[in-house]
């Protein structure tokens, strides 16, 4: 008998409280970061680890040290545990009516999080007073992650995004242009940008990423790059004449010194930034049904579903 149909075979015996367990050990790559993800004692995760392979008949792990990584027969039952996890919310949900309750953990991008949810979100708490709403900015990456793993619900995002592990709907378009100090001259071409200093936030924005195509483009790039963590400073240090920088323009609505900014507009096919809320597939919680409700409900937003589903 091979270790699939071994799986197959005893899963009816399998403890299925140690498969998040399970889970947390093979995301994390060890006991300790696991036991503190699920803010457990080491001792109870490597008992239920244990407990999980002698229930199984195999080994789950390759130890090395204090480095845990996945045999081929632990690999194989990540697919399954990965399945019956997302059954079993799903189940739990099912019996119970379909009224948004509970925690309710919501990452997002900072710009989309300042600028465009605030509103959204009162009035999500207003309708589904039931449910305790968890916000969590981040980058891309870092949010996607977070998904995967199990450790957000949902999440507001700028696209490209990868298709194959999420579900997703559009919820608005931010207009991206370049932003420069107020006596710049003007910027109509990658040219206009030679010997500059662009100001942005890491590998991967996909603000940054949008600047970059149309300067690739022209076979233009700039002399340097400052990154910086927050859209805040990097807009101050625009405006001090420290380098250019290319957000949405809506951003400028929050910021005190609007008057020492000028705005130039990039092409069509660089300015337009799809945002989009995403979810694990197959994990589309009443919760995150109800927030997408919300946002379609807001007036001049263009929300475009992109889901079979729906």
């Amino acid at each position: 008998m091979n270790n699939r149909e071994r799986i197959v075979l005893e899963s009816r015996i399998m403890d299925f409280a140690s498969l998040p367990v399970f889970k947390a050990v093979a995301d994390e790559g060890g006991i300790s970061r696991a036991a503190r993800r699920l803010h457990r004692v080491q001792s109870n995760v490597t008992t239920r680890v244990r407990q999980l392979e002698e229930d199984l008949g195999v080994n789950l792990f390759i130890r090395e040290g204090k480095k845990l990584h996945l045999s081929p027969a632990g690999a194989l039952l990540l697919g399954y545990a990965d399945r019956l996890i997302d059954l079993a919310t799903e189940a739990r949900e099912a019996v119970h009516d379909a009224k948004p309750r509970g925690l309710f953990r919501l990452g997002s991008v900072e710009s989309a999080a300042a600028m465009r949810l605030p509103g959204p979100l009162n009035e999500y708490y207003q309708r589904f007073p039931e449910v305790t709403l968890e916000l969590q900015t981040g980058s891309i990456q870092e949010l996607s992650t977070k998904l995967l793993h199990g450790e957000l619900d949902a999440a507001v995002v700028v696209e490209p995004i990868a298709d194959a592990p999420f579900e997703k709907a559009m919820i608005f378009e931010e207009e991206l242009a370049i932003i420069a100090a107020a006596r710049h001259p003007p910027i109509k071409s990658p040219h206009d940008l030679r010997d500059q200093t662009m100001l942005a936030r890491e590998i991967g924005c996909p603000y940054r990423l949008r600047l970059d195509q149309w300067l690739k483009k022209a076979g233009e790039m700039p002399e340097r790059v400052i990154e910086m963590t927050s859209w805040h400073a990097i807009l101050g240090c625009t405006a001090a004449g420290m380098g250019v920088t290319a957000l949405p323009k809506m951003m400028l609505t929050t910021f005190p010194d609007r008057a020492l900014l000028s705005v130039h507009p990039l092409p069509k096919e660089f300015s337009i930034a799809p945002t989009v809320l995403i979810w694990r597939k197959g994990a589309q919680s009443p919760k995150v049904s109800a927030l997408l409700d919300v946002l379609k409900a807001k007036p001049k937003r263009e929300v475009k579903s992109k889901t079979a589903a729906r």
